[in-house]
Formats: structure tokens, C-alpha cells, sequence
């Protein structure tokens, strides 16, 4: 008798993480089912998938484009049950009948889908980092206390949860006595090696267009401010039970190293591939196992060779402000990710330019008191006032620049 299939929630599935979990799924029919997805505003994309996969359920935002998609669902013969609003999002992730959610919107905004799924215990792939900058401590209290296995998907992350794995490490947020430090390793983004006083007039079609990766814009701006980089050592922080001074940063341009840990003995364990989110998916997918993911196989001799180099603190700032937030702790991280959030979201309207990102970050972190990160509430009251602040901080350049 064959094994039942593993009901997975894709959360994000029309950004490139959620396609590229399907792609990976759909090559492994008799080892999982398409249980539900869900999407922003492109809502022409998920009718696509929802045609393809025939998910239980589909969550959406907006309650005219949810009606409206009901419909042309049914023309086509397709049931899929159509959900709205972030409750819902919860509802799904937390559903009895789910086996694994893939954590992948993006931002703020997959904070309690995620948690839902912590406290019901499901397997978690988390690719959503900045749901764990936010809640920190609490969100792997949850996972503690909700008895769900937390698999990180960020290629980073999963690399690092590669080369701790054996004896006395089964899943993230094991503390490990035996590691020196983690090498988290950066592209250096699509601005390495421009001059720093071209950066001003950077657009952001060419802060999206990332030399190794393919990404969204958020996550392709944050690249390219190494502020990605920034959030991920937090995360790694979180994930692995490690002080802010034991995991750094190290800019490796052909993306082929994903990090490396370094051990007491001496040893340093890495983890190669060539660069593509199926990499890591699949590994949380079929985890303890492995799966085919549909990667080309990484040629070493047509790579030839890998270089490493320390990150330039002047060409991006935003690495020390996330280390400044990692140390603080507390509502700190949080307020980080919100004034990054609203800053970036600015840079795109074009309404802010490249190297006021972590200018306005820098502001609204001097103004912030931290507290305690000891309930949802503090996370989300912290989320708030810094979006505030950093509105205000747009409100005050732009009256500058006028």
C-alpha cells in the first residue's frame, strides 16, 4: 500500500518562490498534492494555477476580485473553494488537513499565516525571513510549543541547516556547541563593483536585475542593499541558537558557495550548487529524504573558481544596522524590517532614491526606544509605529529635496 501524499499549503505561490515549489511538486504527483495556494494581486496567475493543480482552496485579498475569480473558476469547471483576507491565510495554513505549508510571501504580511502554522504544528518551509526578524523569540516559541518542524528554505539558511545536520541536529533551533561561527555567503549584488557615487542615480530596474539570481523586487532590492543579507543574520541567529558575533558575512559574487560552517575543530563544512531556489525547496520537501528538483547538475570544472571577499562597509550600510538591531533585540528587528519594508516599497514608486534606503532605516532605528518582544501585540505595535516614523522620514526628504 503506497504511502498518502503530503498535503502542502503554498502561501505566495504566483512569486518565484511559490513557482518554483510548484514546478518542484509537479514532478513528484504520487508524493504530494497542491492542498492550496494563494496570491496578492495577481490574480491571473493563480487562476493559472488553480486550473493546473486543483487546490482545495485559494486565498486572495480583495473581496471584488475574489468574486469575480469564483466564477471564472466554475466556468472552467474547476472547484477550488475561493477565501479572502489574511484570516484566511491563517485558516488554510493552520488546517487540519495540511501536511507542510511553504511559507513564501512576502514581507510583513506572512507573519500570522506563519505563526498559525507554528502553533498547529505543521512542517513550516520558511521562506518568508522577515516573519521570523519580526517575532523572533516568539515565533520559535511557537514552533517549539506547537510541535511543528521548521525548515528554512532561504538558500542560506538551508545551506547552513545542511552542514549542521548529523548528530545532535535534527531540525533549526538546535543549539550546537561544536560550531565556531557561519559564514553566510553574498552575492554582492548587481552594484559590487560600481563606482558608490553612482549609486544615487540607481533606478530600480537596475537594483531588480540581480547577476546570479531571479527574484521579486523586494527581495532584488534588498540584494542589492546587502539588507537581504542583513535580515538573514538575524535569522541565522534565530534559526540556530548563535550570538550576532558568531555569524558573519562574507561576498562570494558567483553564488555557488550558499555558506559554510566552521567548526571548533577546524573543519568547514560547505554546501555548493548551482544557484536555484529548487535547490533548497526540495530539500525541505522531502527532508529527512532527498528528491529530485529539476537543478541542473553544478559543474565544478566549467565553475573553476570561487572567490571571497569581506563585504564594503561604506557601499552598504545596512549591514551594520541590522547588526545593530540583531544585538539590540527586543522590537528592534521588527522595527528594522518595517522601515526597510516602507523605504524600498518608496524606492520602487520611485518616489526615494537608492541611497536614502538605509538612510531613512538609520533615522527611524535613532528614534526608536526598544522594548520587550514579549507578545504578538508588542511585535505588530513595533511594526506599526516604525512605518509611521518611516513615512514620516519620506515626508521630511522629499520636503528637502522640493
Amino acid at each position: 500500500m503506497s504511502a498518502a501524499r503530503m498535503r502542502v499549503a503554498v502561501l505566495g505561490s504566483t512569486g518565484s518562490i511559490g513557482l518554483s515549489t510548484l514546478d518542484v511538486l509537479a514532478r513528484h504527483p504520487d508524493r504530494f498534492e497542491v492542498f492550496a495556494l494563494s496570491a496578492h494581486n495577481n490574480i491571473a496567475r493563480l487562476r493559472e494555477q488553480c486550473l493546473a493543480h486543483r487546490p482545495q482552496f485559494a486565498v486572495v485579498v480583495d473581496p471584488v476580485a475574489a468574486a469575480k475569480f469564483t466564477a471564472e473558476l466554475h466556468a472552467a469547471g474547476c472547484t477550488t473553494r475561493v477565501l479572502v483576507g489574511e484570516a484566511a491565510l491563517s485558516e488554510v495554513a493552520a488546517h487540519e488537513q495540511v501536511d507542510a505549508v511553504m511559507a513564501a510571501i512576502v514581507g510583513a504580511a506572512g507573519l500570522r499565516s506563519s505563526l498559525a502554522a507554528a502553533h498547529a504544528g505543521k512542517r513550516i518551509m520558511l521562506a518568508n525571513k522577515e516573519a521570523l526578524v519580526m517575532s523572533g523569540p516568539l515565533f520559535m516559541q511557537a514552533v517549539r510549543e506547537g510541535g511543528a518542524t521548521l525548515l528554512p528554505v532561504d538558500s542560506e539558511h538551508n545551506a547552513v541547516f545542511q552542514c549542521m545536520s548529523g548528530p545532535g541536529a535534527t531540525q533549526a533551533g538546535v543549539t550546537r556547541a561544536d560550531v565556531r561561527r557561519v559564514l553566510l555567503t553574498a552575492s554582492g549584488g548587481p552594484f559590487l563593483r560600481a563606482p558608490v557615487s553612482a549609486l544615487r542615480a540607481v533606478t530600480p530596474e537596475q537594483a531588480c536585475k540581480h547577476p546570479r539570481w531571479v527574484m521579486g523586487r523586494k527581495i532584488s532590492v534588498d540584494s542589492a542593499t546587502l539588507m537581504n543579507k542583513g535580515l538573514e543574520q538575524i535569522e541565522a541567529c534565530l534559526l540556530f541558537a548563535l550570538p550576532p558575533a558568531q555569524v558573519e558575512v562574507v561576498v562570494h559574487p558567483q553564488s555557488i558557495v550558499h555558506s559554510l560552517v566552521e567548526y571548533i575543530d577546524g573543519s568547514m563544512l560547505a554546501q555548493l550548487g548551482n544557484p536555484d531556489m529548487r535547490t533548497p525547496i526540495a530539500h525541505a520537501l522531502g527532508w529527512p529524504e532527498r528528491i529530485a528538483s529539476g537543478v541542473e547538475s553544478l559543474d565544478i570544472l566549467r565553475a573553476a573558481r570561487l572567490d571571497f571577499e569581506a563585504p564594503d562597509a561604506t557601499r552598504f550600510p545596512a549591514l551594520k544596522l541590522a547588526r545593530a538591531a540583531a544585538e539590540a533585540g527586543g522590537t528592534a528587528p521588527a522595527v528594522l524590517n518595517a522601515a526597510n519594508e516602507v523605504a524600498v516599497e518608496a524606492f520602487l514608486q520611485r518616489r526615494l532614491s537608492f541611497l536614502e534606503i538605509p538612510e531613512v532605516i538609520e533615522r527611524v532605528l535613532a528614534r526608536h526606544r526598544t522594548l520587550p518582544a514579549s507578545s504578538l501585540d508588542d511585535v505588530l505595535g513595533a511594526d506599526d509605529w516604525a512605518r509611521r516614523e518611516a513615512q514620516a522620514a519620506l515626508t521630511a526628504a522629499a520636503g528637502v529635496c522640493a
